[in-house]
């Protein structure tokens, strides 16, 4: 099965297949969202009490997912888009004071989204095997959208961008906050299913059929690199 017809929700089941991608690569950008340091941070099992034990089992799978797929191959798509002429862009959750107090309300909201990542330290910066290189662009973020959060918007004007490929994480948050304002802006978008992760793989995989045929197309990076001819 293709990404012309995975991943389709009720709403698209009789829908009739997409063209195949035309961008050109002046047009398009590749977007990373939020893959940094705290995500990737995890405690000495050894010391955990069971409470703890059960919440780390809980993500191991994510962060197998992370490491042994999601990571790599993004990685790789750096390279392709950066070889083949694609603008190559990234954002993160970094917030502008050392309390937090500039952050947007749903993340000062109690729970797993409460973060507090002061722009400057460790946990917020992006991880090693993704960073940008030369002038590439870092938009920071207190929100989820980071178009709605950033100048993110001008400076794709600016660069004359039309089309928007983006990876990262979370599938059923900051990448679709950022995918459905993308959308909004009538920029065309792909995200990059394996170049992406939710806390669990049902919710990535829900996700991406919300957002599928809608907001985005869906694709893998095999997929769409065959077809933007990505070496």
């Amino acid at each position: 099965m293709s990404w012309k017809t995975r991943n389709r929700s009720f709403y698209y089941l009789g829908a009739p297949a997409p063209d195949d991608l035309n961008w050109k690569p002046d047009e398009t950008a590749l977007l990373v969202i939020d893959v940094q340091n705290t995500y990737l941070a995890r405690p000495d099992p050894a010391g955990l009490d069971e409470a703890g034990r059960a919440h780390y089992d809980a993500w191991t799978p994510f962060h197998r997912r992370m490491n042994e797929m999601v990571i790599p191959r993004t990685a790789e798509l750096l390279r392709r888009a950066r070889a083949g002429g694609i603008e190559c862009l990234f954002a993160r959750i970094a917030c502008q004071t050392a309390d937090g107090r500039d952050r947007s309300l749903s993340q000062k909201m109690p729970g797993w989204n409460n973060l507090l990542l002061p722009k400057d330290e460790h946990a917020s910066q992006l991880v090693p095997q993704l960073q940008p290189q030369g002038d590439e662009i870092v938009v920071t973020k207190t929100t989820d959208s980071a178009l709605t959060g950033t100048n993110l918007r001008l400076i794709l004007h600016n660069l004359g961008i039309r089309n928007v490929i983006c990876a990262g994480i979370f599938t059923d948050q900051c990448v679709s906050s950022t995918v459905r304002s993308l959308a909004d802006e009538s920029f065309q978008v792909v995200v990059v299913e394996d170049c992406c992760a939710a806390g669990t793989d049902a919710l990535h995989e829900q996700e991406l059929a919300i957002i599928n045929m809608i907001y985005c197309h869906v694709m893998t990076a095999a997929e769409l690199t065959a077809m933007l001819k990505l070496a």
